[in-house]
């Protein structure tokens, strides 16, 4: 293993035990100071829950390209909003806004700083889940382009279908999120996008209102044939600092498959949420 993904692990882990231990310590005060904050921590679990919240997520990954020199640091602010559309349905805007850093990529001695292709999902999903307890949410996703470099982007506009569904029982939430994106204009220079992602994903949330998850975050291009499959294993605190609600994690990333030249071994993740719930 390398000393990168040496100091990763153990940084991702010390993250991990001092939140576990955070979380034993607070619990009894925490349930009877805030017994409605698990609440708040099983609606973060789910993509189409009515909550306002601003995700900001820095993901850390290396070994790209031929000789594996490569690296990215990649911030996504990611609002999600969700509005009231009738009685009985929500309208749920997610967006993805990618701040990159990216050293010795395509080759040793480049690299690009800036903002890459934003990705706007919207969810009709109705208020209430199904007779047996599924949650859902249909609508279109929208590739934008708004790169400020070209190797940050694809220079495509693109658009087509997304999809969640997921259930929650007591403290389990499990699921899976999905799309497909096609491109149908932009620069002719640059090949097209033909993109499948999926997400299938299970959270365990403590009544501490400490949340560990496992995913996996897979994307299929349809033009290279190639896949990436990270997966990825976290855990978050919910917590209020003065009035506002916040949720802090972390955890470790593993590159199950990549395209050639893409990430391998293991990449990391640190995560701020602000809450805004009504």
């Amino acid at each position: 293993m390398m000393k990168k993904e040496i100091l990763l692990t153990v940084a991702a882990f010390g993250l991990v035990i001092l939140l576990c231990k955070a979380a034993l310590a607070q619990e009894e005060v925490l349930q009877k100071e805030d017994p409605g904050g698990e609440d708040l921590a099983k609606k973060l679990a789910n993509p189409v829950a009515s909550l306002i919240s601003v995700p900001i997520q820095a993901n850390y990954d290396d070994n790209f390209g031929v000789s594996d020199n490569g690296s990215t640091w990649r911030i996504n602010v990611q609002p999600v909003i969700p509005v009231s559309i009738s009685k009985n349905w929500n309208l749920i805007s997610r967006t993805i806004l990618p701040i990159i850093t990216q050293d010795n990529i395509p080759v040793n001695g480049a690299g690009e700083s800036g903002i890459g292709d934003v990705t706007q999902s919207f969810f009709f999903s109705p208020k209430k889940p199904t007779s047996n307890g599924i949650i859902w949410g249909v609508g279109p996703v929208l590739l934008l382009n708004t790169s400020s470099k070209d190797a940050l982007g694809s220079k495509k506009w693109g658009a087509g279908p997304t999809g969640v569904a997921l259930r929650q029982k007591g403290q389990w939430t499990y699921g899976i999120l999905a799309n497909h994106i096609e491109s149908f204009s932009g620069d002719n220079n640059r090949p097209g996008v033909s993109a499948t992602f999926m997400q299938p994903f299970l959270t365990y949330i403590t009544h501490s209102k400490t949340t560990f998850s496992l995913n996996t975050e897979s994307t299929y291009d349809w033009k290279t044939e190639n896949w990436a499959v990270p997966i990825n294993f976290n855990v978050s605190q919910l917590l209020t600092v003065g009035s506002q609600v916040i949720q802090i994690g972390g955890g470790l990333r593993y590159w199950a498959d990549s395209p050639d030249f893409g990430p391998e071994g293991l990449g990391a993740r640190l995560q701020l949420t602000f809450l805004f719930p009504k």
